[in-house]
């Protein structure tokens, strides 16, 4: 409906509003017109306010159909009909707990008030004040959308007469059943009298068709007629627009003509001289190239010359570089077509080669004679062989030397036995063949001797392997620290490029250098020379320009023409400079685990060892020989098994086990035998214990003051001719007197022992913990059975078990309690910490010792105490004065200070005798009680108060008695 646009009255103004007037009338005077037709499948007939019954989109949008029925489950849960139905719809299936609780608001949601709107409003009250006046202004005219809708109204209702088939988009009368459907040929059948019938039908139908071109005439031309304006209006336009491009094309051909002039006064000298310089750039290219083909021509004579020399890196690398220029370079050349494949090959043979080099290099470097020289064999051919073994990525090249490290431990084993026997001339070769039977038949000091030379020989080889393996461990590590450099240069370079990436793109033509920008930017992928040649033609243009022999000499070599890697120079640990590519293919991880793989070679150094040392200890060990070793054999033997052991650690950084277990093993034997035979001792000297006290010996005086003096050893014997001491009476002991039997002399030298093994084999030392332990238990246990249960009246034949013999037990008991805190610190010292636990055996062993001295005490108690009893009970008060029953109870008091003064001491005296006063008086007034005797001052009273001063002043008469308070005044009954 252009027309009725264009001509529609609008109130013509300049300024915004009336033209934002002149939209909205637009709009509103065409949205009838425009959207009926278009969108309505049946068009409306009669009265257009019969529209509204009419289906359309732009109406039936807003209209209420049965698919805007919804349920809205909040309405139906509220209906207060159904008062309980909301609890029920939901707790029938989750259960009565779910009920309505209040939700919370959110933290994360501000609250939202009238203010935060304020700020729109102010911005949109002007805009809705101008919306209102436009509307205002520009009403809708009725009247003409009336009689717009009436004439398209009729015009639609003529189209309903032509049938639809002719409106179809697809009608054809090609199509048999369109052609049948337009022309019935049904109607037009010659058959009888319906001739007249047929020919009107086919008149009828003609008038019937023109009917229907009629209508659509009439209706194309009320289309015309309606657009006309518009119509008539792009024919003027038409006109002006050819004249526009009339002028156009001649303002064109004269821009053309302007541009030719220029082109040939300015531009074609400028071209011709880059049209000459890029052929002089290629044909430079093309030199160099038959150059390098040249070069790339001698490859295999130099790589052959290479191996001669056994420079397998640098023929690797020439290979490698060869192969890189073929593919890049050089490819497509027919004449090298061949010679990429024959690389291959002979890079596989190289590696063949390196292999072979490398296990010769090991078995060399291995089986060289075993002196104190670790320095490393051929420093520089190792480097090489290991770089370029792991430029080829044969990252297995260290197991080559594992296996030649085993077989190089058994043959150091066999050699020193086969030298050792040589020089023995007891053993004939001829008649014992096995080398396991000649070692057999050594002793100990030869056997000794041939296991300190294989240590030795075995500390010098670790040290070999260790100063190899390091080398081939630091060529690995400083590939990988090129690998690091390496990617830090790269990512310098890409933030560069980044930096430089910002190209002006809107400059389509320009010159660089005297070529054009696409000529500047490849000129990064050209070789180096004609970066240089084009340098050079800039830098003198009015020069000659050079001949191209000498301008490509430098192109010569296939390293700087076509291959990118570059290379540095790094140095050993030993001193040997290398040259390191950016060409090897190995990953960080792989390198990392190449080099751990190195070191735990390094320790299976370590455990070849080992276990070749411990194979060789159990071939000697067949017929216990080792378990028949005495202390100081063993401890040679253990002391120099630890010293090949922390040497192997030293070396190679981790601890083997198979060494230190079959050390302890014989360990264990040795401590089993150790102990059980001074067990035994002990047990014998026990039974043939008479306890009596013994003469200490100066030697045993020497130990014990040893021990004082802080040093748990046994003193070294001294040679005879020394003056001999006299044995003295008793053992001092940190200015105390001890008095003890020979057994318990004997037994403070076998626990130094005892503590002695330890020092010497640390190994041992929770073994010989529990040894001990069970050595103390069994004195203590022994010694009770014969002394408190008597058992040395059938053991040794004693008559009787006197006091005497009782108080030398316990003081001896008091000895051995002395030294067991020394004992426990000396043990506790050697022990780690979690073995401390151990050390409670010590404390329950100082509490059975304890008790057993209280029961001697209890035992001297016991016995006065059943002698009061018997005297007391018989007392009688009466004259004479002393009586005989206290004069014979003075006695035996006297008799008992006199067995145990010398034996206990001071205090213990004194305690001792306490403890039995205490029990003469309670026998005392127990009789006093039973003969009525009371202290009332009379006749019985003083003889009584007589006989107890007599009893106090005998028993304070005793030698270190004298102030001991008896507090007799206990022996009579309180007055109540």
């Amino acid at each position: 409906m252009a027309s009725s646009h264009s001509s529609s009255p609008v109130p013509q103004s300049n300024s915004s509003d009336a033209f934002f007037k002149k939209e909205m009338d637009a709009t509103k005077r065409c949205r009838p017109v425009q959207s009926l037709p278009d969108v309505c499948p049946k068009e409306p007939t009669g009265d257009p306010s019969n529209l509204c019954d009419s289906p359309s989109l732009v109406v039936d949008q807003h209209r209420w159909t049965i698919y805007h029925s919804k349920v809205n489950l909040p309405a139906a849960l509220n209906d207060p009909r159904l008062a309980k139905r909301e609890s029920d719809f939901f707790t029938k299936t989750w259960g009565v707990d779910f009920v309505d609780t209040e939700v919370t608001p959110s933290f994360y949601l501000p609250q939202i008030t009238k203010e935060h709107f304020a700020l729109y409003q102010q911005e949109i009250t002007p805009r809705e004040k101008v919306h209102e006046r436009c509307k205002n202004i520009c009403t809708p005219k009725d009247t003409f959308d009336r009689t717009l809708l009436h004439t398209h109204d009729k015009s639609r209702t003529d189209l309903e007469q032509v049938p639809k088939i002719f409106m179809k988009p697809d009608f054809a009368l090609e199509d048999s059943l369109t052609f049948n459907a337009v022309l019935p040929w049904s109607h037009f059948s010659t058959a009888g009298g319906k001739g007249n019938r047929d020919a009107a039908s086919s008149k009828l139908l003609q008038e019937k068709l023109s009917h229907y071109l009629d209508i659509v005439e009439v209706n194309i031309a009320h289309q015309i007629s309606l657009r006309s304006e518009a119509f008539f209006h792009a024919m003027t336009s038409q006109h002006e627009l050819q004249d526009y491009l009339r002028k156009t094309s001649q303002a064109v051909k004269l821009l053309r003509e302007k541009i030719s002039k220029i082109d040939k006064v300015m531009c074609e000298g400028s071209l011709r001289v880059l049209r000459l310089s890029l052929t002089r750039n290629n044909c430079i290219k093309a030199y160099n190239k038959l150059k390098l083909m040249a070069t790339v021509h001698q490859t295999q004579p130099t790589v052959q010359l290479l191996l001669s020399t056994s420079e397998f890196v640098g023929a690797l690398d020439l290979i490698a570089t060869t192969q890189e220029v073929l593919q890049q370079e050089l490819q497509g050349i027919h004449s090298f077509r061949h010679l990429g494949s024959q690389l291959c090959e002979l890079e596989k043979l190289i590696d063949k080669m390196m292999i072979a080099e490398f296990s010769t290099y090991a078995r060399n470097d291995l089986n060289r004679p075993l002196e104190d020289d670790c320095q490393i064999l051929e420093e520089e051919r190792l480097v090489s062989l290991v770089f370029g073994l792991l430029k080829q990525r044969k990252l297995n090249f260290y197991e080559i030397y594992g296996d030649e490290m085993i077989i190089t431990a058994k043959n150091i084993i066999k050699q020193c036995v086969v030298n050792t026997v040589s020089q023995i001339e007891e053993i004939d070769t001829e008649v014992v063949v096995k080398l396991a039977d000649q070692m057999r038949m050594m002793n100990f000091p030869q056997w000794f001797d041939l296991l300190k030379n294989i240590f030795s020989k075995f500390t010098i080889f670790l040290k070999r392997i260790k100063a190899t393996l390091n080398t081939i461990r630091s060529v690995v590590f400083l590939v990988l620290d090129k690998n690091q450099k390496t990617r830090d240069l790269e990512d310098t370079l890409q933030k560069n490029s980044a930096k430089d990436s910002t190209v002006d793109t809107e400059v389509a033509y320009l010159t660089h250098e005297g070529m054009f920008i696409s000529d500047a930017f490849s000129e990064g992928d050209l070789p180096p020379v004609a970066a240089d040649t084009t340098s050079q033609r800039n830098t003198s243009p009015n020069s000659e320009p050079c001949s191209s022999d000498s301008v490509s000499e430098p192109e010569c070599t296939t390293d700087s023409s076509s291959s990118k890697e570059q290379t540095s120079s790094s140095v050993t640990p030993g001193g040997v400079e290398m040259m390191i590519s950016d060409d090897m293919k190995l990953t960080d991880l792989e390198l990392v685990r190449l080099a751990n793989n190195i070191q735990e070679l390094l320790y299976n150094a370590s455990d070849i060892c080992h276990d070749r040392s411990v194979k060789f200890l159990m071939a000697r060990a067949k017929d216990g020989f080792l378990e028949k070793l005495n202390s100081n054999e063993f401890v040679a033997l253990s002391r120099l098994m630890e010293g090949f052991i922390l040497d192997t650690e030293q070396i190679c950084g981790r601890k083997s086990m198979s060494l230190r277990g079959a050390l302890q093993s014989q360990a264990n034997r040795f401590v089993n035998r150790f102990h059980e035979e001074r067990k035994t001792k002990l047990s014998l000297l026990l039974d043939n214990e008479r306890w009596k006290q013994a003469e200490v010996p100066a030697e045993f005086q020497d130990l014990v003051d040893s021990v004082s003096d802080g040093r748990i050893s046994l003193p070294e014997k001294k040679p005879a001719a020394t003056e001999e001491r006299k044995p003295t009476e008793f053992l001092i002991v940190e200015g105390q007197k001890y008095a003890t039997v020979g057994t318990v002399l004997l037994l403070i030298r076998i626990i130094l022992e005892y503590c002695q093994c330890v020092d010497n084999i640390p190994s041992i030392t929770t073994d010989m913990l529990t040894r001990l332990s069970d050595l103390l238990k069994y004195f203590n246990s022994r010694s009770c059975q014969l002394v408190l249960g008597a058992g040395a009246l059938q053991v040794v034949g004693l008559k009787t078990i006197t006091t005497k013999n009782l108080a030398l037990s316990s003081r001896c008991l008091q000895l051995i309690v002395h030294y067991i805190p020394i004992i426990r610190a000396h043990f506790e010292a050697r022990l780690q910490p979690k073995q401390f636990s151990m050390l409670r055996h010590f404390d329950h062993i100082t509490k059975d010792y304890h008790d057993h001295i209280a029961e001697i005490s209890a035992k001297l108690v016991a016995i006065m105490d059943s002698l009061f009893d018997k005297l007391l009970s018989k007392y009688e008060v009466k004259a004479p004065v002393p009586s005989a029953c206290f004069r014979n109870i003075c006695k035996q008091m006297a008799k008992m200070h006199e067995a145990i003064y010398d034996l206990l001491p001071e205090e213990q005296t004194q305690m001792l005798f306490l403890r039995i006063n205490a029990s003469y008086k309670l026998h005392l007034k127990r009789q006093l009680a039973h003969l009525n005797v009371v202290n009332d001052g009379g006749p019985l009273n003083g003889l009584v108060t007589s006989d107890v001063a007599f009893y106090t002043g005998n028993l304070q008469a005793l030698k270190g008695l004298n102030n001991l308070d008896l507090n007799m005044a206990e022996i009579w009954e309180q007055k109540r």
